[in-house]
């Protein structure tokens, strides 16, 4: 758990989620349709000396296409991860240049979710996490499980208050 726990030697990892798959059912879709496409365009390219350059464009268009509508995507799905620690939430993103916040644990005061019916079918939801600082409000987007994260959140935030309470009352 090297670099990733801090300072605090008993922080531990609670969950480590990234965005819900359903961000990545469009792309998919759109691939899909690039390539019935590209087979289509391919199946109707008369026969002749000039056939074989129009197919390998066809095929490179669809390449680029999906490289655009997919890949991307895809990374950008993957690289974009929520872990709930112990004592922080982090939050790591971007697929070239990485970007990241972390909130310690006892700086949040109220952590709710909100779901709509897709994301009532999905099981997914958007978490608002709000905490005192200059930032105030996060909103997280396709959190998988959001109930069961906002609960495990609010629970780890107060566990963590406690702590901190008993800490100082145990100092001179």
């Amino acid at each position: 758990m090297c670099g990733m726990a801090g300072e605090d030697s008993d922080e531990q990892p609670v969950l480590l989620l990234h965005p819900h798959v359903k961000t990545v059912v469009r792309p998919l879709l759109l691939a899909a349709a690039a390539v019935a496409a590209a087979l289509l365009a391919e199946a109707v390219i008369p026969p002749g000396p000039a056939a074989a350059a129009e197919r390998l464009a066809v095929a490179v268009a669809v390449v680029l296409a999906l490289m655009l509508w997919l890949m991307v995507p895809l990374l950008r799905w993957r690289t974009t991860t929520y872990q709930l620690t112990t004592r922080r939430l982090r939050m790591r993103a971007g697929i070239v240049t990485r970007h990241g916040r972390d909130i310690p644990l006892a700086r949040i005061n109220d952590v709710s979710f909100r779901k709509g019916p897709l994301d009532r079918l999905l099981g997914s939801g958007r978490l608002v996490v709000e905490s005192a600082g200059e930032h105030g409000q996060i909103v997280l987007t396709d959190i998988p499980h959001v109930e069961d994260v906002q609960a495990t959140l609010f629970r780890l935030a107060e566990q963590e208050q406690r702590r901190l309470e008993r800490q100082q009352r145990n100092q001179p």
